[in-house]
C-alpha cells in the first residue's frame, strides 16, 4: 500500500469493503452496497445536520495550511521595505547597493516568477504528494529561500533567494485552498478558506511593520526577510503532525492507488483527528457517504491535461482563473509590492514615513478583508464579489474560495494548479510592468486603465460566476458544472 505518512494510527473500525473491476466498490454484503447507491436530496440534508464538527479541533488543520498565505503576505509587505533599504547607501551594509530598476523589479517581482515555477511543479507533483506533502514541501522551500535571500553575499544569490521562496509560495497557494476546503466541515468552508485570505493580509501588514521599525538598520533587509524563517518552521512543524485529507485519501481509494479497505481506514481515522469528539460514531458512515459520491460520478482517474480544456472541466476551469486573472490586472495586489516607494514618491520623503503610511493601507485592507470573511457564509459568494469588485475589496478572499471550490475532486490538482499560474503569471506581469507604464503614461492612466479593467471584472462575475453557498464539494460539482 502506498505510505501517505499519517501520523496517527487508524481506529480498529472494520469494513468487509474490497476493490472490484472497473473503478466500483462491490463487497457482496447488501448493506454495504447500500451505502454505494445514489443519494437523494433528504440524505444529504441528513449528512449535512450529522456532519459534527468541534470548532477547537477545526483549528489547527486550517492555522498551518494558512501559514502558507501568511509567509505569502509577509513577503510582500518586507519587499515594499526591503527595496528602499538595501538601496541606502549608508544602511544597506553591501557594496552592491547602486542598483538599476531592472535590478530592483527583479527583487520585487523574483518570488513571483518563483510562484509561477512552483505553479508549473504543482501541476505535475500535486496529486500525487497529496495536499500535506506539498504544503510541508512548501514550508521548507520558504525556510531555504528566507535563510538564502538573508544572508546572501551579491545580487545574484539574492535573486536565487527569491526565486527559491517563490516556489514555495506557488506550491503553499496550490495546496493551502484544496487542504482547508477538503478537510473543513461544509458549514465553515467557506469562512475558513476566506479566512486564509485574511492570514495574507495579516502577513502583509506583519510585514510593513517590521519593514518600518527596521528601515533604518543597517542591513535592515536581511533582517525584514530573515524573519521569515521562525514562521516557516513553525508551518513545517504544524503541516507534519496534521493528518491527510480525508478525500485525498478516498480518491486514491477510488482511482485504485491502494487497497480500498486500508485506505477507508486511514481516512477514517484522519476525520476524527479533524472534526474531534464531536463527531462520535459519524466518522466511518461519513466517509462511506463520500466513497459514495465519488462512486456515483465515476471518477476513477485523473484528469489528462486534454480534458481539463472539455465540459464541465473547462467550465470550471473558466471561472477559477477568470476570476484570480481579473483579480490581478485590475492591479491591486500589484500595487502593494510599491507601497512604500509609492507613499515616497507622493511625499513622504522619510523612508519611515513611507513605510509608516504602508502599514495604514494594510490595515485598511485587513479590516475589509475581516468583513467579506464574516459574512461570506450568510450573504453568500456572487454578492460580495458583485459589490465588493466594485471597491476592491473582496476580490482576494472570494478569488481564492471559488477555485478550491469549484473544480470537481479528480480535476482539482490540476485545476488549481493552472488557476495558481495564471494568478502569478499576471501578477508577475503587471508587477514588473507597473513602474514603466508609470513613467511612460503618467500615474493617473494607469489607476484608469485598471478601472476600466474592475468594470469588466463585474460583468465577467454576473455572467459567469455561480453562487456555491451551502453546497458540499460533490453537490458543487454535480448541479453547477
Amino acid at each position: 500500500m502506498a505510505s501517505y505518512d499519517h501520523p496517527h494510527q487508524p481506529p480498529t473500525t472494520a469494513s468487509p469493503f474490497t476493490k472490484g473491476g472497473g473503478g466500483e466498490i462491490d463487497d457482496g454484503a447488501p448493506e454495504e452496497e447500500h451505502l454505494l447507491l445514489h443519494q437523494n436530496g433528504e440524505q444529504q440534508q441528513q449528512r449535512l445536520q450529522c456532519d459534527n464538527y468541534s470548532v477547537l479541533a477545526a483549528i489547527l488543520p486550517f492555522l498551518f495550511p494558512a501559514f502558507g498565505g501568511l509567509l505569502y503576505g509577509y513577503d510582500i509587505g518586507a519587499t515594499s521595505s526591503a527595496t528602499i533599504s538595501i538601496q541606502s547607501p549608508s544602511l544597506s551594509g553591501i557594496s552592491w547597493y547602486d542598483l538599476s530598476s531592472v535590478e530592483v523589479g527583479l527583487i520585487t517581482s523574483g518570488s513571483l516568477y518563483g510562484a509561477l515555477a512552483g505553479s508549473v511543479l504543482a501541476f505535475n507533483v500535486a496529486d500525487f504528494l497529496g495536499r500535506r506533502r506539498e504544503l510541508i514541501f512548501s514550508s521548507l522551500l520558504y525556510l531555504l529561500g528566507a535563510l538564502v535571500t538573508a544572508l546572501a553575499p551579491n545580487f545574484v544569490v539574492l535573486v536565487i533567494g527569491r526565486l527559491v521562496y517563490g516556489i514555495g509560495i506557488g506550491l503553499a497557494m496550490h495546496a493551502a485552498p484544496m487542504y482547508i476546503a477538503e478537510t473543513a466541515p461544509s458549514q465553515i468552508r467557506g469562512r475558513l478558506i476566506s479566512l486564509k485570505e485574511f492570514f495574507i493580509v495579516m502577513g502583509m501588514l506583519f510585514g510593513y511593520v517590521v519593514g518600518s521599525l527596521l528601515v533604518e538598520a543597517i542591513s535592515g533587509w536581511r533582517y525584514m526577510y530573515g524573519v521569515s524563517i521562525p514562521l516557516a518552521l513553525i508551518m513545517a512543524i504544524g503541516m507534519w503532525w496534521l493528518p491527510a485529507s480525508p478525500r485525498w485519501i478516498l480518491l486514491r481509494a477510488i482511482q485504485g492507488k491502494g487497497k480500498l479497505h486500508d485506505l477507508r481506514e486511514i481516512a477514517i481515522s484522519s476525520l476524527c483527528w479533524l472534526r474531534g469528539r464531536a463527531i462520535g460514531d459519524s466518522a466511518s458512515q461519513q466517509v462511506d457517504e463520500i466513497l459514495s459520491e465519488l462512486s456515483q460520478l465515476s471518477e476513477e482517474k485523473e484528469a489528462t491535461i486534454a480534458e481539463m480544456f472539455q465540459g464541465k472541466c473547462l467550465k470550471a476551469l473558466s471561472i477559477g482563473a477568470g476570476l484570480v486573472l481579473f483579480q490581478q490586472i485590475t492591479g491591486q495586489p500589484s500595487v502593494l509590492y510599491y507601497a512604500a516607494t509609492i507613499f515616497e514618491t507622493a511625499g513622504f520623503s522619510a523612508a519611515s514615513d513611507a513605510t509608516t503610511a504602508s502599514i495604514y493601507l494594510a490595515l485598511l485592507k485587513l479590516i475589509m478583508t475581516a468583513v467579506a470573511v464574516l459574512v461570506i457564509d450568510r450573504v453568500g459568494r456572487r454578492p460580495l464579489l458583485l459589490g465588493g469588485v466594485s471597491g476592491m475589496l473582496s476580490f482576494g478572499p472570494i478569488g481564492w474560495l471559488m477555485i478550491s471550490e469549484i473544480f470537481p475532486l479528480r480535476s482539482r490538482g490540476r485545476g488549481l494548479s493552472i488557476a495558481v499560474l495564471v494568478n502569478f503569471g499576471a501578477n508577475a506581469l503587471v508587477t514588473f510592468a507597473f513602474s514603466p507604464l508609470e513613467d511612460l503614461v503618467g500615474a493617473g492612466v494607469v489607476f484608469f486603465i485598471f478601472g476600466g479593467i474592475a468594470v469588466l471584472s463585474v460583468i465577467f462575475i454576473f455572467f459567469v460566476v455561480p453562487e456555491t453557498k451551502g453546497l458540499t464539494l460533490e453537490e458543487i460539482e454535480a448541479k453547477l458544472l
